[in-house]
């Protein structure tokens, strides 16, 4: 992986895959002054997964973080919703078992139908 960092800030510019010689660092060089930065201000090299993981990590903005964040806690708590809202085992065994009459078995289906369009589509609507 080859990247290439504005140096005054430390934040990753871009980042390409493959390359093996200073003509590949050159086009990311290259690309960074066709999009405004100064050639004095560009540093290309060479990394692997872990320093590129850093360098994502590092260039983030706080609303970045703070997205990303937001986003992790909107998914824990979906899922923390899913396990609130469901009934134990023995009452769906037992309702499944007490349907007598079509109103009780379409009553069942829509509840089933909602909960696997809601998995499927990841949204209540």
């Amino acid at each position: 992986m080859r990247v290439c960092i504005e140096k005054s800030t430390g934040k990753l510019i871009e980042s390409q895959s493959g390359g093996e010689n200073q003509e590949h660092l050159d086009t990311l060089i290259q690309n960074a002054i066709n999009t405004g930065y100064a050639k004095e201000d560009v540093e290309v090299k060479f990394v692997d997964d872990a320093e590129l993981s850093v360098l994502i990590e590092s260039s983030k903005t706080p609303e970045q973080v703070a997205a990303e964040e937001a986003a992790a806690a909107a998914k824990i708590a979906k899922a923390q919703a899913f396990i609130d809202n469901l009934p134990r085992w023995a009452l769906v065994e037992t309702t499944i078992n007490n349907i007598g009459n079509l109103a009780d078995a379409k009553a069942f289906l829509l509840k089933l139908a909602r909960v696997t369009y809601w998995l499927a589509k990841n949204t209540e609507e």
